[in-house]
């Protein structure tokens, strides 16, 4: 019989007690440490940026685009330049425009005059998704992108008035200065959502977003730069009041300056005339078809 002495006992229990302690705390750090590598990776995987390897590079230019840096440093846009950080904007001038390529000839974008594209985020998940969300603040773009075929990827357009969102397609929008956006799809689909409902705008179909809306039901897609006159009556001081209507998705400008449409299409302008008691009016679709006309007032 093995006698084992109370000091020595006391001493085992002591140190079986210690090495449960360390054993514990070991656990409940491991524990935590796994749940809080968990809910990093998941915001990682959500946006990893990886500096350097997302970029949107201009390709093609006509007439004066701005480049404005995220740090605010502004310059003449030339071909080769790339936007390449949150916050990088281009921006269009009248007559002007834009073509870039987003990376890894996931597609193209064009821009017309008179617009403005920023980026929200450029960020690749842990998947290898690459995830790129701009924000185009008024004017027209055009996107043409291959299908994304990893299931975390994914291309969001966001205006003032909502978010349109692709996997692969060809559509296009335009942002009328108060933010309201058409939507029309050519090839694939566009999911447009705003004030917490979704519309699928399926190939050859269009939608509009107005502020503080949700999307409109999509409609046949009409790609019609048409305007439509009815009145035109000479005021004092070469002025000209102009009424009259084009489709609600389309962008109107009348002597280089942007109006607003109402939901129907409607506009009740006051203009400046020049020497030729004329008046320019140019007419966008979200597809960039355009269309000039030359108002004569009597």
């Amino acid at each position: 019989m093995v006698r084992v002495r109370r000091s020595s006992l006391r001493s085992y229990f002591d140190a079986s007690f210690v090495r449960s302690l360390l054993w514990g705390a070991f656990w409940i750090v491991l524990t935590v440490g796994s749940v809080l590598s968990s809910s990093l990776g998941a915001g990682v995987a959500e946006a990893l940026t990886i500096r350097g390897d997302r970029w949107l590079a201009i390709t093609e230019l006509s007439g004066t685009v701005e480049l404005i840096s995220s740090q605010g440093d502004r310059q003449l846009a030339q071909t080769g330049d790339r936007l390449a950080s949150v916050g990088d904007t281009l921006i269009t001038g009248p007559s002007a425009s834009a073509r870039l390529e987003v990376d890894q000839s996931v597609g193209y974008i064009s821009m017309a005059e008179d617009s403005q594209l920023r980026i929200q985020t450029l960020s690749i998940t842990r998947s290898g998704g690459r995830v790129t969300e701009l924000f185009v603040t008024r004017g027209q773009v055009r996107l043409r992108l291959r299908r994304l075929t990893n299931p975390d990827s994914r291309l969001e357009i966001h205006t003032p008035a909502g978010v349109s969102g692709v996997r692969g397609t060809e559509f296009g929008l335009t942002v009328q200065a108060n933010g309201q956006t058409g939507v029309a799809t050519l090839e694939g689909s566009v999911a447009a959502s705003a004030q917490g409902e979704t519309v699928i705008v399926a190939a050859n179909r269009q939608s509009a977003i107005y502020p503080g809306a949700p999307p409109t039901p999509p409609a046949p897609l009409r790609d019609d730069p048409a305007l439509f006159i009815e009145a035109l009556i000479p005021l004092p001081n070469r002025r000209a009041r102009i009424v009259g209507y084009t489709d609600t998705v389309n962008l109107l400008d009348v002597n280089q300056g942007r109006q607003i449409l109402d939901r129907a299409g409607r506009f009740d302008l006051e203009v400046a005339l020049s020497d030729a008691r004329s008046v320019a009016v140019v007419v966008t679709t979200p597809l960039g078809t355009e269309q000039t006309y030359k108002l004569v007032v009597p």
